[in-house]
Formats: C-alpha cells, sequence, structure tokens
C-alpha cells in the first residue's frame, strides 16, 4: 500500500547554527507516501537496500509502549510498491527500535530492543535482540545478545566489525559503553563509560573513507544537566572521543541517524519540538562541530526515528508519524543540489 502525501516543491533552509551561506547545500522534497498503516501504531524505522531491493523495518503493536510489540519487514523493489516480507516475534517481550545492517557475509542483520513488558504503558528495562535472513523473508529466532537494562541502540558495520553504543535502559546511572563485535551477537566492552553527562540515550555511528568514527547522540533530561544533541568524533583505534554539543535546537533529537553523501557532506535526521514535535533532516558540519536544520517532513505528534538511504543521487528517509491521526511509515524521497560533488 501506498499514498502519496506530498507534491513536489523547494525546501527552503531553515538556519540555526549556520549562515546561510555556510550550508552548501539545498534540499528538494521529492514526493512523501505512506508506505504502511496496517497496526494501531507503527513507529520506529530503518531503511536499507540489499540484494537489489528496498527493506524497511519498524515496530508495531496496539500503541507507543506495549507488550505486543513485533517487527515488520517491509520489501521493495523500486519504493513504489511495498509488501510485508516478515513479522518477527518474541513471545513475552516488546520488541523495539529496529535497525537494519548488512554483515560481512552478506547476510541481512535486524537489531532492537527488547523489554519483558507486563503492561501496557508500562515501563520495563530494556536489552536488544538480533535476527538474521538469507533473503528477507525467513529470519532466525530473536536472540538476546543484551539483557535487559542495558540497550544497543544501532550497530554499524567496519572492516568486518560491529560497532554500537549501549546505553543505561532500566535502573542505574545513565552512562554510555562503546562495544564491538565480528558475529553480531558476540559483543566485547570498548570503551567502558564513553559519555556519563545527562542522560544520553539513542546513538548512530558512521565511519568516513579515513576512518574517523562519528556519532550522532541524543540526550534527554536528567536533573540539571543539558539535553542537548551531541556530535561524538574519534579517529582509529577508536578509544580517545571529543564530544561537541549541538546546542539547544536540537533538545531530545529522538531516533538520531547520520549519513554521509557524495560531495564529503554529512546530513543527519531526528525528532526536534520548536514548533511542535517532528521530523527534521539537518546539516552537520564535522570541522566544527555544528548542526542546522534544513527542512521540515510533513510529521507531527508521536514522530521520527528515520532511515536514511542514498541510491541513485536520491536520499530516501523511511520515518513514522501520527499527523494524520494515526502512527504510520512514510517515505520521502529527497534531492540534495550541493556546490561540489564526488564520485
Amino acid at each position: 500500500m501506498t499514498k502519496k502525501l506530498y507534491v513536489p516543491t523547494l525546501v527552503l533552509l531553515f538556519c540555526t547554527s549556520l549562515s546561510f551561506a555556510a550550508v552548501p547545500l539545498t534540499v528538494e522534497v521529492v514526493e512523501v507516501k505512506k508506505i504502511w498503516d496496517k497496526a494501531p501504531h507503527s513507529a520506529f524505522t530503518d531503511l536499507v537496500r540489499w540484494k537489489d531491493k528496498f527493506y524497511c523495518a519498524f515496530r508495531e503493536g496496539r500503541g507507543h509502549v506495549s507488550t505486543d510489540g513485533k517487527i515488520r519487514i517491509l520489501e521493495s523493489k523500486d519504493t513504489n510498491y511495498w509488501h510485508s516480507a516478515a513479522l518477527i516475534a518474541l513471545k513475552g517481550f516488546d520488541l523495539r527500535d529496529a535497525h537494519l545492517s548488512i554483515t560481512p557475509d552478506n547476510r541481512l542483520m535486524l537489531l532492537g530492543g527488547v523489554a519483558p513488558r507486563k503492561k501496557d504503558n508500562q515501563s520495563a528495562p530494556t536489552g536488544t535482540f538480533v535476527s538474521f535472513s538469507h533473503d528477507g523473508k525467513q529470519w532466525t529466532t530473536p536472540q538476546i545478545v543484551l539483557k535487559p537494562g542495558r540497550w544497543l541502540w544501532c550497530v554499524t558495520w567496519h572492516k568486518g566489525k560491529a560497532y554500537g553504543v549501549s546505553y543505561t535502559a532500566g535502573k542505574g546511572q545513565p552512562y554510555l559503553e562503546l562495544l564491538t563485535s565480528t558475529d553480531g551477537i558476540n559483543y566485547q566492552q570498548h570503551v567502558p563509560k564513553l559519555f556519563e553527562q545527562g542522560y544520553p540515550n539513542e546513538v548512530t555511528l558512521r565511519f568516513d573513507s579515513d576512518g574517523t568514527c562519528y556519532a550522532i547522540v541524543r540526550r534527554d533530561r536528567h536533573g540539571t544537566d543539558p539535553s542537548t544533541a551531541l556530535l561524538g568524533i574519534s579517529k582509529p583505534n577508536y578509544k580517545q572521543w571529543q564530544f561537541k554539543d549541538l546546542g539547544p535546537d536540537f533538545n531530545g533529537f529522538g531516533g538520531p541517524n547520520l549519513i554521509k553523501i557524495p560531495g564529503g557532506h554529512w546530513l543527519a535526521a531526528g525528532r526536534m519540538h520548536q514548533g511542535g514535535s517532528h521530523t527534521a533532516l539537518t546539516y552537520i558540519d564535522v570541522k566544527n562541530g555544528t548542526m542546522t536544520k534544513l527542512a521540515k517532513l510533513p510529521s507531527g505528534g508521536d514522530t521520527s526515528y528515520p532511515g536514511l538511504l542514498w541510491h541513485n543521487d536520491m536520499l530516501y528517509v523511511s520515518y513514522y508519524s501520527g499527523h494524520e491521526g494515526k502512527t504510520s511509515i512514510y517515505l520521502a524521497k529527497v534531492k540534495i543540489k550541493t556546490s561540489n560533488t564526488e564520485n
């Protein structure tokens, strides 16, 4: 199912941290479609292209927090028509926040949160599960790799290793921990206390061509500590990190994701709150450690958790939103015009 929502238009830049001239690109939202809305609540997306097909993963359940969370996998040849390839569940657990990656041996890997929730809308410690597939349709039984209380939110493969950051998702002092794995199942501690100020939680890591690792970090309110998002930067062997505060425009930057596009530019996406909750695209100046809002995607209310994919000179953004009265899954096609290009 698909439903077109947004006709081609030019989205002007909203400059919050940098001047317009300092942002070397413009954004054109070519199209936005609703691609799934069959569950009462659909949320927390990711997007990948694998074996010449597009895959979108997300959570389905009765509500934002419920006992029946399952992960739906959608498949598409061209993003114009999507069909369900799989529905993944684990009895007794709420599965959450799907993330897709491709393993070094070319399997599709699903990683997500796993919470032993007893009642809807009840808090519960969250851990991490993984599942693997050779065809996108048949998946291994979800395997818990981090027990509830530490949530490895997302992993990125680099030179045969999966790198990811876990956070406190239960009782205890909030802190981030950098983990690595060679098989996606067994994780070793790489940096035990990566960051501890405020309530840091959801983190996405991405690697540049020179090996530099960048982290986009969500922070929430914790006492009097700041809740601003962070940009983390580290060189191999990823033991020493520098963190830069991205400013008050990006408080509680929910579902943070980032991607490098041709031209050497870095884009991010996540939830912003000024003018009401919405899913936003941003530009990151990794040298100066600043972030600028580029565009608001059609969204509102319960929203964000974007997947980002660059393919054939187009940025594809999956996300969820409740702005039409029911949380549903959307796919945006975004044209990025830059002042320079690279192959």
